[in-house]
């Protein structure tokens, strides 16, 4: 059973930064795609930016230019860096990957303040 474990939430202020960082283990076989989603209150969870074990990356419009994803194959470490936060950004905040199936995360929180 693949672990993911999420850390780098927090409280920030608007136009502030945070990375967030999830380490998958407990996998036996590779790591496909790597995620990050995010479920605000009252609202669907969302695809916020995703990247495949050999880089190609995808995001949201919402986060082009701000956020930044990117990954350590040897830690299987995936990161998000965010930038030029706003107070739309505050939600929950998911890691996600794909090995023999897709496993999740327990969510971290970030709020942005206006």
């Amino acid at each position: 059973q693949v672990q993911l474990v999420e850390s780098g939430g927090g409280l920030v202020q608007a136009g502030g930064s945070l990375r967030l960082s999830c380490a998958a283990s407990g996998n036996r076989f590779g790591i496909g795609t790597m995620g990050w989603y995010r479920q605000a209150p009252g609202k669907q969870r969302e695809l916020v930016a995703a990247i495949t074990s050999s880089g190609s990356t995808n995001y949201a419009d919402s986060v082009k230019g701000r956020f930044t994803i990117s990954r350590d194959n040897a830690k299987n470490t995936v990161y998000l860096q965010m930038n030029s936060l706003k107070p739309e950004d505050t939600a929950v905040y998911y890691c996600n990957a794909v090995s023999m199936g897709i496993h999740w995360g327990q969510g971290t929180q970030v709020t942005v303040s206006s």
